[in-house]
C-alpha cells in the first residue's frame, strides 16, 4: 500500500474530499452572508404629506412668510449580517426634479427662484442634501450606519421630513422703496426620494425604495389691505399625496453630490420691461 506523509493513499483521498467539502460549506456561508438586495427586508414604507393647508404669516412689515405642511417618509429595514471590513449606510437621498417659484409684483415684474441647470434641461435632478451629509438628505433620523462584522441581522426604522418655510418681500426686491406691491406667490416643486443602502468603501448602492412627491403653493395678495389681512390661499387647500413606486428609479448623478438645491438656486428679477437681473447669485 502506498503512503504519503505517513498516511495510506485512500486515507489521504478521503481527507482531501472532506476538506474540500468543508471549504465549500464555508465559501457557501460566506456568499450567503454578503449584503445583497434579496436579503435586505424593507417593510412598513410610509410616505405622506400632512393634510392641512399652508399657513400664511403676516407678522412682519418687510416680508410675508408661509409654512407648508410636512412631507414625511419612513420605513422599517432589516439588514443581514455585515461582513468584516465592510461598513454600510442605509438612508434617504432626495433630489429636486422640477421647480417653479414666482413672486409677482403687479404689472411691474416678478422675482423668481431658479435652478439654472434644471431650468435649461442640462440636468435631470439636483441634490436636496442638507449641504453637509452628501449624498444623504441628513444625518440624524435619515441614516443608520452599520460597521461590520455583525453576527446577526440589524433592525431599525429610518425616517425623514421636509417642508418649505420661506420669506417673500412685500416690496419689489430690487427697489429701495418699502411700499408693498406683492400680488401673487406661486410655487410648484417636485422631488424624488430614494431609500438606499451604500457600501462606504466600494460605493456600491442598493436601491430599496423610490418615492415621488410634489408641493404646490398659490397665494393671492392684495397689497392695499392692512398688514395681517393681505394674503389668502387659492387653489386646492391640501397637497396631493406622495407616490411609492412599485419599481425602482435610478438615481441621476447630480442627485449624489454638490451643489445641493439651496446652493445652486439663484434669485432673478424679471421685469415686464427691461433685462432680467440677478438679485442673489448661487453660492
Amino acid at each position: 500500500m502506498v503512503t504519503v506523509l505517513g498516511l495510506p493513499s485512500p486515507w489521504l483521498v478521503s481527507l482531501t474530499l472532506t476538506l474540500t467539502a468543508v471549504m465549500g460549506c464555508i465559501q457557501s456561508i460566506a456568499c450567503k452572508s454578503r449584503v445583497q438586495r434579496e436579503n435586505i427586508v424593507v417593510y412598513d414604507v410610509l410616505a405622506t404629506i400632512d393634510q392641512f393647508p399652508t399657513a400664511i404669516e403676516e407678522d412682519s412689515p418687510i416680508v410675508l412668510r408661509y409654512k407648508t405642511p410636512y412631507f414625511k417618509a419612513s420605513a422599517r429595514v432589516v439588514m443581514p449580517p455585515i461582513p468584516r471590513n465592510e461598513t454600510w449606510v442605509v438612508g434617504w437621498i432626495q433630489a429636486c426634479t422640477q421647480m417653479e417659484f414666482y413672486n409677482t409684483y403687479g404689472d411691474i415684474g416678478m422675482s423668481s427662484w431658479e435652478l439654472p441647470e434644471l431650468r435649461e434641461g442640462r440636468v435631470k435632478a439636483i441634490s436636496d442634501s442638507d449641504g453637509v451629509s452628501y449624498p444623504w438628505y441628513g444625518n440624524t433620523t435619515e441614516t443608520v450606519t452599520l460597521p461590520g462584522p455583525t453576527s446577526k441581522p440589524s433592525r431599525f426604522t429610518i425616517s425623514m421630513n421636509d417642508n418649505f418655510y420661506p420669506s417673500v418681500t412685500w416690496a419689489v426686491p430690487v427697489s429701495d422703496s418699502n411700499t408693498p406691491l406683492l400680488t401673487r406667490i406661486k410655487r410648484d416643486q417636485s422631488f424624488t426620494t430614494w431609500l438606499v443602502a451604500l457600501n462606504v468603501a466600494t460605493k456600491e448602492k442598493i436601491l430599496l425604495q423610490t418615492i415621488k412627491w410634489r408641493m404646490r403653493v398659490d397665494i393671492a395678495v392684495d397689497p392695499s389691505m392692512p398688514l395681517g389681512s393681505r394674503a389668502s390661499l387659492t387653489g386646492r387647500p391640501q397637497q396631493e399625496q406622495p407616490r411609492v413606486l412599485a419599481r425602482m428609479e435610478p438615481i441621476p448623478p447630480n442627485a449624489l453630490g454638490r451643489p445641493n438645491a439651496n446652493d445652486a438656486q439663484v434669485l432673478m428679477w424679471r421685469p415686464k420691461r427691461g433685462a432680467p437681473l440677478v438679485v442673489i447669485p448661487p453660492k
